[in-house]
């Protein structure tokens, strides 16, 4: 007769993600997610396969939990550059947020730390990064339609643009104690939309 699980397998997938947000891959151990997730080692690998699948699983629960939120600000109706700037400025101020600096982001974690040598881990930054510059690109094409965006401006390259940006003030947010580096780069950036 097999057993029934003794934990919710939801709540210890988003436990994953916040460790691995936090540490890492690497720096996190099968141990350390048994003693995190307060589950025994066969229930991880029952539930969620080994720990590089338990990974890959958080980090599609991150981009689920996370794109949604900046599908919504960017396809508001009304003018579109308004929220093109205050996404903008919003990844800015939570890169150089106290609470949430040294964490950076998980998309931008997983770039910088497994991307290069992990296709499957590769190809889930990638179709997020497209996501994001769609919708980028979609909002500025909407300014410019709107009269917004000057029209010898180009939203694929602008959207590609802000997208580069958005990543890097992530990463510069994460390492350097300087916040006014961040907040001017994106106040730069935005200006190339006037």
């Amino acid at each position: 007769m097999a057993r029934t699980k003794e934990f919710d397998p939801d709540a210890a997938l988003q436990s994953a993600l916040e460790l691995f947000w936090r540490r890492g891959y690497e720096a996190t151990s099968l141990t350390d997610l048994v003693e995190h997730l307060g589950i025994g080692r066969a229930s991880i690998y029952a539930t969620f396969g080994s720990k590089h699948e338990l990974y890959l699983k958080a980090l599609d629960r991150y981009t689920e939990t996370h794109d949604p939120v900046l599908l919504t600000e960017l396809s508001q109706p009304g003018p579109a550059l308004p929220a093109v700037r205050a996404v903008v400025r919003r990844f800015a101020a939570e890169a150089t947020a106290a609470e949430g600096r040294l964490s950076g982001c998980f998309i931008t974690n997983t770039a910088t730390e497994l991307a290069p040598h992990d296709p499957a881990a590769a190809r889930r930054v990638e179709i997020s990064w497209e996501h994001v510059e769609t919708l980028l690109h979609s909002a500025l094409v909407r300014a410019q339609a709107q009269g917004e965006l000057p029209e010898d401006r180009d939203p694929r390259t602008l959207a590609r643009m802000l997208l580069v940006l958005l990543q890097g003030v992530r990463v510069v947010g994460k390492a350097s104690n300087d916040p006014a580096r961040v907040r001017d780069a994106a106040e730069q950036a935005l200006a190339l939309l006037d």
